[in-house]
């Protein structure tokens, strides 16, 4: 009787390990392989729109150089070519790295940049395969990174 209780414990202790293992697997594989921050450079208004130079630091979390290829401004409702950018650009495994970018953007999404909204990229990123991946990048104001 002992015996068989024994091994029952011994059963439900290694499945609860397992599952504590696999939980924080699934957690791990949650995790943003790249964040960013940005402060903006220069500012040009030009008409309805507005010209920006975007000083852009690109965070690897990832045990993997990245090898980011193009970039493209998100949230706006117009889109075109001044939205997108080729880059050449290599984040180290677990490091950062920055590009300075200009993008033209509708006055108003600027507007809005300052009322909390946060700009997203689309990185093209080359897989170890030579495959290109897409990674979504929601980024972070630098404090004191407008400029007038």
């Amino acid at each position: 009787m002992k015996c068989k209780s024994l091994r029952m414990c011994t059963g439900l202790l290694a499945t609860t390990a397992l599952l504590v293992v696999a939980s924080g697997l699934g957690q791990a594989t949650d995790a943003h392989p790249i964040s960013g921050s940005y402060k903006v450079v220069r500012k040009t208004e030009l008409g309805p729109q507005t010209r920006i130079q975007l000083q852009l630091n690109l965070a690897n979390h990832t045990p993997r150089d990245l090898r980011i290829q193009r970039l493209t401004l998100l949230d706006s409702p117009q889109g075109g070519k001044d939205k997108t950018r080729p880059c050449s650009l290599v984040v180290p495994a677990g490091a950062s790295a920055d590009t300075t970018q200009e993008f033209t953007i509708p006055r108003s999404e600027y507007r809005s940049w300052s009322h909390g909204a946060a700009p997203r990229l689309l990185l093209d990123v080359q897989t170890p395969g030579g495959r290109i991946a897409t990674e979504a990048v929601r980024l972070v104001r630098i404090s004191g990174g407008e400029a007038n």
